[in-house]
């Protein structure tokens, strides 16, 4: 039996009058949670579809708790948590996990750094180990030897996945336009070059200590176990690790563009590109929904709107992507296209604009939210499929609790998308959708006549 099949078994199972009537079976993926003394949370869920382990681990610290001129902190950490702690010599990490027929990797965003871990249920307690040596005593192996090695591994990446890849300078120029210098979304997750060459090993020894205690953390284990035995092994193996200060939880700071704000940037590339960004409300915010229906009828798959018309139908526009990406402290909303030869930037500002102010002035179709709401559910099942990696069930687990408190928020995420109307989709665009936001033009180096004209917009503020 696949882990999908088994969830909705088990939801019929906790409701089988509603099954019986043929009415919908609300989505319930079962955990126990409890908080160790040294106030790590751990989260378990039982799957024995297969004999599987996943350790997902999130430290509830990303770029938005580095402060001006000491950023990229938190994806340093990212790799120097692979660097060997105390009881586990440099390179271990990997070599272990790989030598069980385990796999693992991490990810750093503006609001949070996640690990995690897939093996064999057999081997367990290696994760845990691994995981938990890392957090209590990452320190007693760290050098300055060891920061500069992987500061300079960090540099390199900044490197190659923005200073010199095609368009990447537009992903560093997006969080500058979009918010304020003293905003913690100003700067991007991969930090400035100055700052990590300014970044002292007190500095970063510091960062350490005040984030990556057990009380600004919570550990999902997931799959093949015994919740019992589960919350035994939790206490093993990070039971001994002191306590740390509690964290205080950064407050949502909304951000309004007071007109659109136009940068022109000259690159090696062949065609130009075009990114839009509006600010939106934080994840799982009253509108957020919305906005991600509204995204999905704009350009997700061949049928939608800004694909048909601009790629299809015109032929100016090479590709179109339209997305919300979400984050505790707001969030925006984006539409990236890139122009096929011959087409100006301008051209495709006109035609996406368009396409807005249509849905703003007559809502979407009945067909094209259900569309969506169809695509978003088969998406979650087919996501509730797999219990470790990115997307798997212990990492949806950590990040609904991360965000919502609840680690079981499933349901209530679709219910959101699933009670949506057209009206509702409509008024989103028509209340964050508006002339504040942040225009991009990529052009070709020595081709400014490609872009959007800079001068024709007034110089917005955020503030």
């Amino acid at each position: 039996m696949s882990a999908l099949a088994a969830v909705l078994v088990l939801a019929s199972l906790q409701a089988p009058a509603a099954a019986a009537e043929g009415a919908r079976v609300p989505l319930s993926v079962p955990y126990e949670t409890f908080r160790l003394a040294n106030g790590l949370t751990v989260i378990v869920h039982e799957d024995h579809n297969a004999p599987l382990i996943s350790v997902n681990t999130y430290y509830h610290v990303g770029s938005a708790r580095e402060k001006p001129g000491r950023t990229g902190f938190a994806h340093l950490f990212e790799h120097l948590m692979f660097e060997g702690s105390k009881n586990v010599p440099e390179g271990g990490f990997d070599q272990w996990l790989e030598a069980v027929g385990g796999s693992n990797n991490g990810s750093t965003n503006n609001d949070r750094t996640n690990y995690w871990e897939n093996a064999p249920a057999g081997a367990i307690e290696l994760p845990l180990f691994l995981e938990s040596d890392r957090m209590g005593h990452l320190l007693e192996a760290m050098s300055p030897a060891k920061v500069d090695g992987q500061r300079d591994v960090v540099k390199n990446e900044r490197r190659q996945g923005y200073e010199n890849r095609p368009y990447g300078m537009a992903d560093l120029a997006l969080p500058d336009a979009l918010y304020p210098p003293d905003h913690p979304y100003h700067w991007p997750t991969i930090g400035s070059m100055e700052d990590l060459s300014a970044a002292s090993y007190e500095d970063v020894i510091d960062f350490f200590k005040k984030w990556y205690g057990p009380a600004n953390a919570s550990v999902v284990i997931a799959g093949d176990v015994d919740t019992a035995r589960a919350r035994q092994l939790a206490q093993k193996w990070f039971g001994d690790i002191p306590r740390s200060a509690p964290v205080e939880p950064l407050v949502p700071r909304p951000v309004v563009l007071a007109a659109e704000k136009r940068l022109l940037l000259e690159d090696q590339v062949e065609l130009p590109r075009l990114y839009l960004a509006w600010h939106t409300p934080p994840r799982f915010a009253a509108g957020d929904a919305s906005l991600v229906a509204l995204a999905d009828i704009l350009a997700d798959g061949k049928n939608a709107r800004l694909y048909r018309r601009l790629v299809y139908e015109l032929q100016v526009a090479q590709d179109v992507t339209a997305f919300v990406d979400p984050g505790a402290l707001g969030s925006t909303f984006n539409v990236v296209v890139t122009a096929r030869t011959g087409h100006t930037l301008e051209e495709i500002r006109k035609l996406v604009d368009e396409e807005i102010e249509r849905l703003k002035s007559q809502a979407p179709t009945a067909r094209e939210v259900q569309r969506f709401q169809n695509q978003s559910e088969a998406d979650t099942l087919r996501g509730l499929e797999k219990v470790g990696g990115f997307g798997g069930k212990a990492d949806l687990l950590n990040q609904y609790f991360f965000y919502t408190g609840d680690p079981d928020y499933f349901e209530e995420e679709l219910m959101s998308y699933r009670a949506l109307a057209p009206s509702d989709v409509r008024a989103a665009a028509l209340q964050f959708l508006g002339p504040g936001r942040v225009l991009i033009s990529v052009v070709p180096a020595g081709k400014k006549e490609l872009g959007v004209p800079v001068a024709a917009a007034a110089a917005g503020a955020a503030r």
